[in-house]
């Protein structure tokens, strides 16, 4: 689809953008852009140094050259003293080369010391710069620390934090849980008094509704059986009495 490719990228740059966000320590942050900015002042004293080195190289050579236009200029003027026209020319051009390059070394030397000067300026500059960023730094880090404090103390007066958050959480399950067990509790009291467990209990283990019939009527059928037997025997006692009565009164 048109556009999809281009919202993945964004959803996913927002979604890194957040994660780099809730990682980041602003006091690692600062620390680290300050050690980069000592590096940078490094960098550039390392550069005046460098600058430095190559003048003072072009300076002894300079010299060697202003040596050697002294001596060739003394050697022109023995020459042509000695009446050795010839020699004196030779030693002249050679003085010419060497102010020559004694010029040209002079100007390679001026450029450098304007180089050393622009670096040296840049170095003042850049080291009140990291000075000015030091200070207000710490200044940053002092306040990102108090009101990381202060955010903590807070959360943990008003109960807004996530530990506090699991806490209240565990709380509530509790709470649940208790008056779960509560009214649970106070409906086996409630059974209890209506009867209901005694009436269970009464079947005996194993027993149900079924069984408890089944033994009512096995002794019911005893019962009959005790009473018909107890009848029979007290019928056959009160037939000889009748019998005996007739007799005796005859007598």
């Amino acid at each position: 689809m048109p556009g999809m490719g281009g919202r993945m990228s964004t959803v996913i740059k927002a979604k890194i953008s957040r994660l780099l966000d809730k990682a980041e320590d602003p006091g690692e942050t600062l620390d680290y852009s300050y050690q980069k900015q000592l590096e940078s002042l490094q960098n550039v004293k390392k550069g005046i140094a460098d600058v430095v080195t190559a003048k003072k190289r072009l300076q002894m050579q300079s010299q060697k050259l202003e040596q050697s236009v002294v001596k060739l200029d003394t050697q022109a003027r023995q020459a042509l003293a000695a009446g050795n026209e010839e020699l004196a020319r030779t030693a002249l051009e050679r003085k010419n080369v060497a102010q020559t390059e004694l010029q040209s070394l002079d100007q390679q030397v001026a450029e450098l010391e304007g180089q050393q000067q622009k670096l040296t300026d840049s170095e003042q500059k850049l080291r009140q710069k990291i000075d000015a960023f030091r200070t207000k730094k710490e200044v940053i880090k002092a306040q990102y620390s108090a009101a990381e404090a202060q955010v903590r103390i807070s959360e943990a007066a008003t109960g807004v934090g996530e530990q506090m958050a699991d806490v209240g959480l565990a709380m509530q399950r509790a709470t649940d849980k208790t008056e779960q067990m509560r009214a649970r509790a106070d409906a086996v009291s409630e059974l209890e008094a209506a009867g209901t467990f005694d009436d269970l209990t009464a079947l005996g283990p194993g027993q149900d509704d079924i069984d408890r019939q089944l033994a009512q009527l096995s002794s019911s059928s005893q019962v009959d059986d005790e009473l018909a037997k107890m009848k029979a025997e007290l019928g056959s006692g009160e037939g000889g009495e009748a019998k005996q009565l007739p007799e005796g009164g005859q007598a």
